[in-house]
């Protein structure tokens, strides 16, 4: 890079610029022309676009047949349906519409994700979030590995109709190269399951499970598009807000509990999910982003217009808040056994599963609407109890005397 060129922080420079075969096809179809296309530099103006930058010696060895000698020219409908449509460019974005189909599809399936999200009236907007936006950070890695010059296709696989077979997103979640990392990769591993089970289960309403998820993803998605690509294709002038917020008071909350419950496979599905994360994975904001949204009165006149605040991560303010929202909304989940250990460490140390197995049944605590734990035995065979159930046993075996001591 020279001095004097200047390139937006965190954004890398684009590789692979250069021409597509079929591209190699009209401008040879151009050069046999002639007429307007005789000079290089003005069939190189068709090929270079503000997201490629050309070199003309790209032109001259074309025509000098230094490259490219095994590819043919364009027919002359194929050249004059290019001429036709050209400048084939997105206003929005400067992207070709041809030429960067798999990042301009991206996008779209990222934007229509969260508008169908923040749609009104739509009753299953968790469920179709998720198939779009996997289809968005699917175009999005195939835009990426093939700028990057890597084969993204299954060797010998084709369609039924006989096109070439490409990787799905979890392929190329793989691949040792692949620019998405940490809480990224989790949050997308966990939606490509919870897309399994929307695939071949029926669902209720998942959406208030599933927000902080969603969220995630869309910023993720942003974030990886810009520093790949370039900050001008990020969605902000589109999405101004990823996701939409709603609020509820604490009855309301209790009413659509008890109107429409988390369903069992989808909750097991989380929580089989959840229970291979440590801590820190499952805090990481770009595994799952959670806003917490509370009315501020404001000091300054000027600030009274503000409808959103920005606190400071680390900040005073921040650490209450964040004690506020975890006391409100996450609750800690204990496997079985888990519970076992705690009561022991907690001063019973002859309490064993058998004794927790026959606590819960004598009190019937894994029936619904005691709020003890959730899961669902026939499917996945995982039961995970509430820090509630925890406090019950406990005071089970203190009631017990020295039987458990």
């Amino acid at each position: 890079m020279s001095k004097n060129e200047i390139r937006p922080k965190g954004t890398k420079r684009r590789r692979g610029n250069t021409l597509e075969h079929w591209e190699v096809g009209i401008a040879k179809a151009m050069i046999n022309r002639g007429g307007l296309f005789t000079n290089d530099q003005d069939i190189l103006a068709y090929f270079t676009r503000p997201t490629r930058s050309i070199n003309h010696r790209l032109i001259s060895e074309i025509r000098s047949e230094a490259k490219h000698r095994t590819i043919k020219a364009a027919s002359d409908d194929d050249l004059d349906a290019f001429v036709s449509m050209w400048p084939d460019i997105d206003h929005e974005t400067g992207l070709s519409l041809r030429g960067d189909e798999l990042l301009i599809k991206a996008r779209e399936a990222m934007i229509a994700a969260v508008q169908t999200f923040n749609s009104a009236g739509l009753t299953f907007r968790a469920e179709l979030f998720i198939v779009t936006a996997i289809i968005a950070w699917t175009y999005l890695l195939h835009a990426w590995l093939r700028r990057e010059g890597m084969d993204y296709r299954y060797p010998g696989q084709k369609t039924k109709e006989g096109a070439d077979k490409f990787w799905e997103l979890g392929q190329c979640l793989k691949h040792d190269k692949c620019p998405v990392k940490g809480g990224a990769v989790t949050n997308l591993h966990f939606l490509i399951e919870i897309r399994h089970e929307i695939e071949h289960r029926s669902t209720n309403r998942i959406d208030d499970a599933l927000g902080a998820k969603l969220q995630a993803c869309a910023l993720n998605f942003n974030e990886l598009l810009k520093r790949e690509f370039g900050a001008q294709y990020g969605l902000e002038k589109r999405l101004p807000l990823a996701l939409q917020f709603v609020s509820f008071g604490p009855e309301q909350r209790m009413a659509l509990k008890m109107a429409s419950d988390l369903p069992k496979h989808i909750a097991s599905a989380i929580d089989t999910f959840e229970h291979e994360l440590n801590a820190d994975q499952i805090k990481d904001p770009a595994y799952r982003m959670t806003y917490g949204f509370f009315p501020m009165a404001a000091k300054k006149p000027g600030a009274a217009d503000t409808a959103v605040q920005i606190i400071p991560a680390g900040s005073a303010m921040a650490d209450e808040v964040e004690k506020i929202i975890f006391k409100e909304v996450n609750k800690e989940r204990y496997p079985p056994g888990r519970v076992v250990e705690r009561v022991q460490a907690a001063g019973f140390p002859r309490f064993r599963m058998h004794d927790h197995i026959r606590l819960w049944k004598s009190l019937d605590a894994q029936k619904d609407g005691k709020g003890y734990g959730y899961g669902c035995v026939g499917d996945y065979g995982n039961w995970v109890w509430f820090d509630r159930w925890l406090d019950q046993v406990l005071v089970h075996c203190e009631a017990e005397g020295d039987k458990f001591r």
